[in-house]
């Protein structure tokens, strides 16, 4: 199949499925959509938080990835698919029902896309299943992935699931992007990301690790997956982040904006592995999410920092600050009644 460069212009009707658009970056994609001018169809599970779904236009059908009977139904009609759905936990009692859903059942719903004749899909990857740079600068989507990167069944299941989904797009209309770590309203559940910044803003973190990340307005990276679309070419994968910050830094913005006294404290990671090792023993019989593991300090040790230059320059993406998101984020969790 010869390579896209995008699709045509997009015209009022044009019907999407959306899937995972129960959760932070899915409901954004949907918005993102609906103002685009599509008809937007989304996807939840039985029993799924419909929270995100209020005021959203679209029509609303059942989808699990662990059961590809459900996909032809969905699919339906359809012209184009954004697959944002994943099983996105740091810990995990069982890696194999993780990969499960974000591998098999990934490529089944890609596959089950184009016996409906969906003509392009974005598949939502993670900047989870990039390389990161030794010296801690921007890592972009060519930098080299090495072992010692896939930290955790997460990480794991993202690098496995994008590879596959290359190998797929080798013969079918496919568009990658890697968002970054997003921030900003709607966080329902919330993410682990979102947990820390509600954290932070009641004043219950003191201490900070030596790490840094990429922060995204959740809106510019549901606005990055309409670009994708449009925009993409095909078999790429496109960065979609924002500022790089260091966690001290991040964390500073929130007790700024929260009027709390930004941490102080920088705590050692090696010291903390022997509590984080008891802390996944005591989680592995309980069955409930530990507050840190090995994993989890492993991850905190990378500088992890990326680059969206390529999507700007491809996609015209164009990223706020991550005083922004974070604002965005504490007038939401505010509004909500879950901070004061």
């Amino acid at each position: 199949m010869a390579e896209q460069h995008g699709v045509e212009k997009v015209s009022q009707g044009d019907l999407v499925l959306v899937t995972g658009a129960t959760g932070f970056v899915g409901a954004a994609v949907a918005r993102a959509a609906q103002n685009a001018g599509y008809r937007v169809r989304v996807t939840a599970r039985h029993g799924s938080n419909r929270g995100n779904l209020v005021g959203l236009d679209a029509e609303i059908t059942y989808l699990d990835l662990a059961d590809p009977a459900s996909f032809p139904t969905a699919l339906k009609g359809c012209r184009y698919l954004l697959h944002v759905a994943a099983d996105y936990r740091l810990w995990v009692p069982n890696e194999a029902a993780m990969r499960q859903v974000n591998i098999d059942g990934t490529l089944a719903l890609l596959r089950a896309a184009a016996e409906a004749g969906v003509e392009r899909s974005v598949y939502t990857s993670s900047v989870a299943a990039l390389g990161l740079t030794k010296d801690g600068s921007p890592a972009n989507e060519t930098t080299p992935i090495t072992p010692e990167h896939h930290v955790g069944a997460y990480k794991r299941s993202k690098y496995d699931a994008e590879q596959a989904v290359r190998t797929q797009a080798r013969t079918q209309d496919i568009v990658i992007v890697n968002p970054s770590t997003p921030v900003g309203p709607g966080d329902i559940k919330p993410t682990p990301t979102g947990q820390m910044v509600l954290d932070a803003a009641r004043g219950k973190m003191p201490a900070y690790v030596d790490t840094g990340l990429n922060v995204a307005h959740v809106d510019d990276v549901a606005t990055g997956h309409l670009l994708a679309l449009e925009k993409g070419r095909q078999g790429e994968n496109y960065i979609l982040g924002g500022e790089n910050l260091m966690l001290r830094d991040l964390l500073a913005l929130v007790a700024a904006q929260s009027r709390r006294k930004p941490p102080a404290i920088r705590l050692p990671v090696a010291p903390l592995m022997p509590l984080a090792w008891v802390m996944e023993r005591i989680a592995e019989r309980t069955g409930r999410t530990p507050l840190m593991t090995p994993d989890i300090l492993r991850m905190a040790r990378k500088i992890m920092f990326f680059s969206s230059q390529k999507a700007e320059d491809e996609l015209g993406y164009a990223p706020r600050p991550a005083a922004q998101a974070i604002e965005d984020a504490l007038t939401w969790f505010r509004k909500e009644g879950i901070i004061a």
